[in-house]
């Protein structure tokens, strides 16, 4: 019988990946402009991380995390997300400190025991960063301008920027004190998470995907509207400076994230393609993790971006991807006399750094041409009897059709020129 890939999970091929490298790439340069440096964590940690980081009462921490315990009795958990992790991370590297304001990304996988379905998986792939060390709202401004240029860069449209404030541990709890009790009145037309939510973490009600609790939630009590000054002020300046900047957005005051540690500034972005699972970026600030995960008050924010939506966003617009430029040289070899020839010219090459391949199945010349066009090879060697005799080798111009018989040091420079050319091949 044979075995299949696990439920949720799916196999990245090469033509697939290619797609994802392209994100990737625009990814990591973009993140270096803005003064990021990569950091890479474990893909599984105790799970009292994520219990105490993510948060308790967050669906995430209740009913998805992949937990099991170890051979020496501990309890981990597969990494659900990147946050906690980086935190963890800065406080046991001692990273905190070494730069007034702190920038990291990564990128990797992470795991939810959720319910597959187009654009969501049990494994998944996410782009994030994370800064430390500032709480202007100019860093807000800062961040979400990142990733709303990311989504811009790498060609998605449709593109929906939604921007909240969710308040801070001072004026936020009269928010969800009403909102419960809003919760309690409505209780009979909410959906059953709904009802559980109410008093374990009443602002995931705004956060229900179901169309009856959507209407529902329409006349709830506004966030926006229990801020406190300065977190009122603060997200007036995140506004002015989004402005300042020319990135478009809506004050949506339904966004607040499926995260307990956010504080004021939250966000989304939503790109067309992939139906209701339309999201393909979410972050805000957390002035408060760090503290909580026992390090000095520090306050920070970040995003994370799906990098399989963010493909299949692309796919479904009908990007078109770069296209894979494919090899710069295939050797075909016709004998076994000239196999130790073409070993050492495909090591030769590669020192050079030229990718290459070469035919080691035997094989006629048309076949191994077929597959040189496969390859998209750039060009293609020739070793056969003629080329033994002779000292010299035939190379094809596989754009051009042209062929020539070449002494072997003429090959890197003819291959580096893109071309021959009616002077010397080699440098004088």
């Amino acid at each position: 019988m044979r075995i299949k890939a696990v439920r949720g999970t799916r196999d990245i091929t090469p033509d697939e990946l290619r797609k994802w490298r392209y994100v990737e790439e625009v990814a990591r340069d973009l993140f270096r402009r803005y003064g990021y440096r990569e950091i890479r964590t474990p893909t599984f940690e105790h799970t009292e991380l994520f219990v105490k980081g993510t948060g308790e009462t967050t669906d995430i921490v209740e009913k998805e995390m992949y937990t099991f315990i170890d051979k020496g009795g501990r309890s981990v958990t597969l990494r659900p997300e990147g946050t906690p992790s980086v935190v963890r991370a800065c406080l046991e590297n001692g990273l905190f400190g070494q730069l007034p304001v702190l920038k990291l990304s990564y990128i990797g996988q992470m795991f939810r025991y959720d319910r597959p379905q187009a654009g969501r998986y049990r494994e998944f792939w996410q782009i994030g960063v994370e800064a430390f060390g500032s709480a202007d709202p100019s860093m807000d401004a800062e961040v979400i301008q990142l990733a709303y240029q990311l989504v811009t860069e790498v060609g998605l449209k449709g593109i929906s920027l939604e921007l909240n404030s969710i308040g801070c541990k001072r004026c936020r709890p009269r928010y969800v004190e009403d909102l419960r009790e809003f919760g309690k009145r409505h209780v009979d037309e909410l959906c059953g998470k709904c009802v559980e939510r109410i008093e374990r973490n009443p602002m995931r009600l705004l956060d229900c995907k179901e169309e009856r609790c959507r209407i529902v939630m329409k006349e709830a009590p506004v966030i926006l509207d229990y801020l406190c000054d300065e977190c009122a002020e603060h997200f007036a300046k995140v506004r002015e400076y989004l402005d300042l900047l020319d990135v478009p957005y809506a004050v949506n005051p339904r966004v607040v994230r499926g995260l307990d540690y956010y504080t004021r500034t939250v966000f989304e972005i939503t790109a067309e393609g992939l139906g209701a699972q339309n999201a393909v970026v979410g972050g805000g600030r957390y002035d408060d993790l760090v503290e909580l995960m026992g390090g000095k008050p520090t306050p920070a924010l970040g995003f994370a971006a799906g990098l399989d939506r963010i493909v299949a966003s692309l796919e479904a617009q009908g990007f078109e991807f770069p296209i894979d430029e494919g090899i710069d040289c295939f050797i075909a070899v016709l004998g076994r006399e000239a196999k130790p020839v073409a070993l050492k010219l495909a090591t030769s090459l590669r020192r050079e750094g030229f990718s290459v391949e070469m035919e080691h199945l035997g094989r006629s010349l048309r076949a191994q041409m077929k597959t040189a066009d496969k390859l998209k090879a750039r060009f293609t060697a020739m070793i056969g009897e003629d080329e033994l005799k002779s000292g010299r080798i035939t190379l094809r111009d596989m754009k051009s059709g042209e062929q020539r018989s070449v002494e072997e040091g003429e090959i890197p420079y003819i291959l580096r020129r893109g071309g021959f050319s009616d002077g010397a091949d080699a440098p004088s």
